[in-house]
């Protein structure tokens, strides 16, 4: 079957279930193995913003989505020469990924005949649920349910592990300038780690708050898990954090291969997650994971 990934984490999927030699074309964040974005086409592209500041990457975001405008390019005709058979896109955030209407709509206009899947979790087990939709309309089902009992196995792991231990309050900052709440499957990373989540929006929508009303939910834990960047990104953005929670311990973690993209690596997260809440009762986790900032 050919495959189109408009979705990094889609792509992650793909070849987690053994489709990568499926897979034809990605976008141009498919970072996740490297060798996506090497070896197929790009069909969606963007602005580079790894040259502006988080605050510069709001008004950005804004600016676009207040005048109507994408912050994604669709390549139509490149995607249609693909003849691709199933792609894998979304609707939950205009922000992350270029949303399944457009998509569908371009290949009405161009007469391609695809199947699409849209991807739309709001909560970790609705994560993994995609992986057997994928498996599913890929007709690799017997793959993805062995890819997530196997995930559900890690996460019963340490449900285990940290059973009885007193779980501390953790807030989790998705974007610091200006801050932005935990949402969507985020909050249920910190509940499996054995935490308690605080200042979250748990299967809604994360949104743009304050330092104060985060600070007011007196985190002990406070993790930086800026969405679009890597443990480097995270941690130049939490360095100005500790100030502002001076009683809590503040960490950076790569968010965008542990916590924010609906793949597979987010029980990587978990257990990341867990090392820091509940040190040496869980291993530590790679280096390049999360690093102490305070």
């Amino acid at each position: 079957m050919r495959l189109v990934s408009l979705l990094p984490s889609a792509t992650e999927i793909v070849y987690a279930l053994g489709l990568g030699d499926d897979l034809v074309g990605v976008t141009f964040e498919c970072d996740e193995p490297p060798a996506a974005r090497a070896e197929k086409t790009v069909v969606v592209g963007g602005r580079d913003t790894s040259g502006l500041t988080p605050g510069e990457i709001d008004a950005y975001v804004k600016e676009q989505l207040a005048a109507g405008g994408d912050l994604y390019t669709l390549h139509a005709d490149a995607l249609a020469g693909l003849a691709p058979e199933l792609i894998l896109t979304q609707d939950l955030c205009r922000v992350c990924a270029l949303p399944s209407g457009h998509v569908t709509t371009a290949l009405d206009y161009l007469g391609c005949r695809a199947d699409v899947l849209s991807l739309d979790p709001y909560s970790l087990d609705e994560v993994l649920e995609t992986f057997l939709a994928v498996g599913a309309r890929a007709g690799v089902l017997p793959r993805a349910e062995s890819l997530v009992a196997d995930l559900r196995r890690r996460l019963a792991a340490v449900a285990a592990t940290v059973a009885g231990r007193p779980r501390p309050r953790v807030a989790i900052v998705e974007w610091v300038e200006p801050p932005f709440t935990a949402g969507h499957w985020v909050p249920d990373l910190v509940t499996a780690a054995g935490g308690v989540p605080v200042a979250a929006r748990p299967g809604a929508r994360s949104v743009e708050t304050t330092w104060a009303e985060l600070a007011a939910a007196e985190p002990e834990i406070v993790l930086v898990t800026p969405c679009g960047f890597h443990l480097d990104g995270a941690a130049a953005q939490a360095a100005g954090v500790p100030a502002r929670f001076p009683q809590a311990q503040v960490w950076a973690i790569d968010g965008d291969g542990l916590v924010v993209r609906p793949g597979p690596r987010l029980i990587d997260g978990v257990e990341a997650i867990a090392a820091i809440l509940h040190p040496g009762a869980v291993p530590a986790p790679p280096p390049g994971a999360i690093i102490r900032i305070a």
